[in-house]
């Protein structure tokens, strides 16, 4: 299932996803004060574009402050349009693991500082 899982979501949703990512990562970077934060995004890509088989680690303790920075700027917004897709591909049988995953990414993209993939 994880093969079979993570093509689908790569061709429907990660791609378009990771790449959406990695241009905000590289905006970001532009800038010497948004460099941390770029580099979240660059984590979010990576575990985007094929999530099936990853399971991050949150430890949102370790960046306290920045996490909550991430958290007003743009982390609330990720996560909720995360947990609403997640909700929407639940509402079917076949789309339950991918509602699952997009589950997985909506805690790392509330809290990304000081989590592992």
């Amino acid at each position: 299932m994880r093969t079979i899982g993570n093509i689908i979501w790569f061709i429907f949703i990660g791609l378009w996803s990771a790449i959406g990512f990695v241009l905000g990562g590289v905006i970001f970077c532009i800038t010497i004060i948004g460099i941390p934060f770029g580099l979240q995004l660059f984590k979010l890509a990576k575990l985007v574009i094929l999530p099936f088989g990853k399971e991050p680690e949150i430890h949102f303790e370790k960046h306290i402050f920045a996490n909550i920075i991430w958290l007003i700027l743009g982390g609330i917004g990720n996560f909720l349009g995360y947990m609403f897709v997640g909700i929407i591909f639940c509402i079917t049988i076949i789309g339950i693991p991918f509602g699952k995953q997009c589950f997985k990414l909506a805690k790392l993209a509330a809290v990304p500082f000081g989590a592992e993939v």
